[in-house]
């Protein structure tokens, strides 16, 4: 049976969710652009109620929520939708450790013109803030930083970073997509002006994400990706997937109703697994603990001494464990992981590094397993290697 600490990755759907979106896949199916009909009109009152579910718990107004795909197409709407566009100022700010669906667009934005800068971090993945305010110069226009990692688990000081933007007259964005459901988002108290998350990474549908954006501060001018139909503002057109929407939102939902309590048990079952590990892995090396600001409750990332790390790589594949040896978007690339690059963790140790996560059905047994099998692996591993004495208990 297979072992998933895999869970930043994705998230298998909740049977509540399911429950939830299957009426809309069927028989209140409807599109709710379809207004000159009674199963549009009920089509268009689901989908309204879902968006202002939505804007509830995240602190928002409903007509600030636009669905997307995914918070891939919604980094990319938040960067290229205000950057390409007809604006007076260009200039883009962004960490080394943002997710490649925020450094790829903003890649390419560079090469079309736009001013760039790229912040480094600190060991725990942490931007300078006095670096950030030095950076900003009279071309900028945004800055965009993760809320958290989804390598190390980093949690950025979001109010801090918010209120050099605004001090700047800024527009702020970030990609939340391993924060929302899983620590206190709220834009209530906290002033981004657009934030990108996910339903698959909540235990909601894959397919189905939204970037929020704000109109406290005025008419953010972005300019569509997508064009023909004039949905949802004419921000992005297309015929909006209903099933998804009910889904994405009930999955919100729940995640926040259990937040406290699973991050709770996530926190001290992570704190379990990091204990284990250290007993049997001499040298272990534990990525991105941040005091300031704490990490992700179900994150830990690891880094395994003096092992070859594409050998590792190999037996995780053959496995019943199923864990990232970096970011599953890159899991293709041998290269190592451009957030441990950024952190200072030597190319070796890198390739040899495990990322677990955590989910809401991970018990202590799981977390037992996984730390037999890892560390089989690696004195397996080590046995391999000449002149190496194998020390894992």
């Amino acid at each position: 049976m297979l072992l998933d600490f895999d869970h930043h990755a994705t998230t298998p759907l909740d049977p509540r969710v399911l429950e939830a979106m299957l009426p809309y896949f069927m028989e209140n199916s409807g599109n709710p652009s379809a207004i000159s009909h009674r199963r549009g009109l009920a089509a268009a009152e689901v989908e309204q109620a879902a968006r202002e579910q939505v804007a509830a718990l995240l602190g928002v107004d409903p007509r600030e929520v636009i669905w997307t795909s995914g918070a891939t197409e919604a980094n990319n709407l938040a960067l290229k939708g205000l950057l390409s566009g007809k604006v007076d100022r260009r200039g883009l700010i962004v960490s080394a450790i943002e997710h490649r669906a925020v450094l790829d667009p903003a890649r390419k934005l560079a090469r079309a013109g736009v001013p760039l800068t790229i912040l480094k971090v600190d060991q725990q993945g942490r931007i300078d803030l006095a670096e950030l305010e030095r950076a900003i110069t009279p071309e900028t226009a945004l800055v965009s930083i993760m809320w958290a990692n989804n390598e190390i688990g980093t949690i950025a000081p979001m109010d801090e970073i918010a209120a050099i933007c605004r001090k700047h007259s800024l527009w702020f964005h970030s990609d939340a997509t391993q924060a929302v459901g899983k620590i206190p988002v709220d834009l209530r108290k906290t002033g981004v002006d657009l934030l990108s998350f996910s339903s698959h990474k909540i235990y909601g549908p894959p397919g189905i994400g939204a970037l929020i954006v704000r109109r406290d501060r005025g008419r953010i001018p972005l300019t569509p990706l997508i064009e023909g139909g004039g949905q949802q503002a004419g921000l992005r057109s297309g015929t909006l997937p209903l099933a998804l929407i009910v889904g994405f939102a009930k999955a919100l939902t729940l995640c926040e109703q259990e937040r406290e309590a699973s991050a709770a048990r996530h926190s001290r079952l992570r704190d379990q697994l990091w204990r284990e590990l250290c007993a049997r892995v001499p040298g272990l090396v534990r990525h991105g603990e941040s005091v300031a600001h704490g990490t992700l409750p179900h994150n830990l990332s690891v880094g395994i001494p003096d092992l070859d790390g594409d050998a590792l790589l190999v037996r995780l594949q053959t496995s019943d464990l199923c864990v990232s040896s970096g970011a599953a978007c890159s899991s293709t690339n041998r290269e190592p992981s451009h957030v441990l690059t950024a952190i200072g963790v030597p190319e070796k140790l890198a390739r040899a590094s495990v990322r677990f996560g955590l989910g809401k059905n991970t018990t202590e047994d799981d977390v037992h397993r996984a730390v037999e099998i890892l560390t089989a692996m690696v004195r397996d591993l080590q046995s391999e290697q000449p002149g190496r004495n194998v020390s894992t208990k």
